[in-house]
């Protein structure tokens, strides 16, 4: 495990980023009335964080812990991370250029743009407007915030465990979505073995149970309805060791799972959840991670940036 990715770094970030972020409600609910077993959950409601997601606390760590120049900021993403780059900036005066693929839905986008970044569209997954925002960086010497695999990202993503730990001290198991790595490897790294951290993956984009299978960052593929938010090319080489030492697994789940679990939670609880959002809750809908008798569970619920109107 990075030795940089340290409980005391985490705590300091917590601490730096607070006056920005909001501390996001954690609501009870009870799986009978998803049509399950009764079983008390705690879903973690990060998808009301600023920007639409809990990327806001990775961005604001890397523009407070490291030197912006005057050329801005510049980063690559599916959308939750431009945006929050982009509401990151806009809060702290600085500019922000923003690459995103083809696939980055409409909602994302105008998050992007209402947050006043420059917005460049291009390439057909998230890899190539990686390589793009990097010639950019060279180019005109932007600092360059990468979405996952950055030790500022990981360790911001981390104050999120802290929050849920101060909130829920008696928790055993945490299930959280897989992307690229930054925020479970962020989680996990704060944990540090002491809760069960479950992750959850969408079956066209199982990069970090690719991972698992090959005891390293491989290629996996990038498809599916998440694929937006939870399907880079691969994990990142500073989370993977993290996730080697404390993720216990990571389980797959359908397209179809992931939108019965977006519905669930619109119909049930009036939760409104991208597709990435929904999927950890997706495992234990479908019946994909099931819970022994008393454990004590809490589920991720990551981001909200999708068209309200489809619910």
């Amino acid at each position: 495990m990075p030795n940089t990715i340290t409980r005391e770094r985490i705590a300091a970030a917590e601490t730096r980023i607070r006056p920005f972020v909001r501390h996001t409600p954690v609501l009870r609910v009870d799986m009978a009335d998803f049509d399950r077993p009764a079983l008390d959950v705690d879903l973690k409601l990060e998808c009301l964080q600023h920007s639409g997601s809990f990327k806001a606390r990775g961005a604001f760590t890397n523009l407070l812990e490291r030197p912006v120049p005057k050329a801005g900021v510049v980063a690559a993403s599916g959308g939750n991370h431009g945006a929050a780059v982009a509401y990151a900036a806009m809060r702290l005066g600085h500019k922000a250029t923003i690459f995103v693929p083809e696939v980055s839905p409409p909602a994302k986008l105008d998050r992007i743009r209402g947050y006043g970044a420059e917005l460049i569209v291009g390439g057909a997954r998230y890899a190539e407007a990686l390589a793009a925002s990097e010639g950019f960086a060279e180019k005109t010497g932007a600092l360059q915030i990468h979405a996952f695999n950055q030790e500022e990202t990981l360790v911001g993503q981390g104050t999120l465990g802290l929050e849920i730990e101060a909130e829920l001290p008696e928790l055993d198991t945490l299930l959280v979505a897989v992307g690229g790595g930054g925020l479970i490897g962020g989680i996990a790294a704060w944990f540090a073995g002491r809760i069960r951290i479950i992750a959850v993956e969408p079956e066209g984009a199982p990069t970090l149970y690719r991972a698992f299978e090959a005891g390293r960052p491989v290629d996996a593929p990038a498809e599916g309805i998440a694929a937006d938010s939870l399907a880079p090319k691969r994990v990142g080489e500073m989370m993977f060791p993290i996730a080697e030492a404390f993720v216990e697994r990571s389980i797959l789940v359908s397209d179809d799972d992931i939108i019965a679990a977006q519905a669930a939670l619109w119909d049930r609880v009036r939760i409104i959840s991208e597709p990435g959002g929904a999927a950890a809750f997706a495992a234990l809908l479908s019946g994909r991670y099931v819970p022994t008798e008393g454990e004590r569970i809490a589920v991720l619920v990551c981001g909200a940036n999708t068209n309200p109107a489809k619910f």
